[in-house]
């Protein structure tokens, strides 16, 4: 039986080198024009799937598909990844220097963040002990609901329904101390 051109090129037989590319020339440069975005990246295409075909000549099975197939299914591979490239480096735009100049976003002043603060702690207090316990385990120590339900005993759709409610009224008491005039500052 005859070898393949890519048993020669396995083989080290130059000659088969350049009939391969006079054979399967136009099947991959078909390939490479389809697939590229420019016709230099895909002669620069061309170039690196004939040195693939080179460097993998050796894993070509006869018995699983023909040559021409597995010369295209290489190629194909081979421009795919170029294309997934040249997407990812269009998709990467530099930082628009314009953008930095934006001025930052202005500092909530801390005597205004402690004032918070402190109203937050009073809403806080006001709250039934089961609700007081489960939002403070969940905001100061960081415990999930599982957790909560385990360390205090409670069923978890409880521990839900007191972290639920507990956060419900600590939002209407934080929007009605929001309504009410500061000291000094007529309404």
């Amino acid at each position: 039986m005859k070898e393949s051109l890519l048993q020669r090129i396995a083989a080290g037989d130059s000659v088969a080198i350049t009939a391969c590319i006079d054979k399967y020339g136009g099947l991959v440069w078909s390939l490479a024009r389809r697939l590229s975005p420019t016709t230099t990246d895909a002669e620069d295409a061309v170039q690196e799937i004939f040195v693939d075909i080179w460097r993998n000549a050796e894993r070509f099975r006869a018995e699983v598909a023909d040559e021409a197939t597995f010369v295209a299914m290489l190629a194909r591979r081979r421009l795919i990844d170029r294309l997934r490239k040249y997407r990812r480096e269009l998709d990467s735009h530099p930082i628009d220097e314009q953008a930095l100049q934006y001025p930052s976003p202005s500092q909530t002043p801390r005597a205004e963040i402690a004032d918070e603060a402190s109203r937050a702690t009073a809403c806080l207090e006001r709250l039934r002990s089961d609700e007081r316990n489960v939002l403070e385990l969940s905001i100061y120590h960081g415990l999930p609901q599982t957790r909560i339900s385990e360390r205090t005993g409670m069923p978890l759709g409880t521990v839900k329904t007191h972290a639920r409610r507990g956060l419900v009224k600590l939002r209407d008491c934080m929007r009605v101390k929001e309504l009410r005039p500061r000291k000094g500052v007529e309404a």
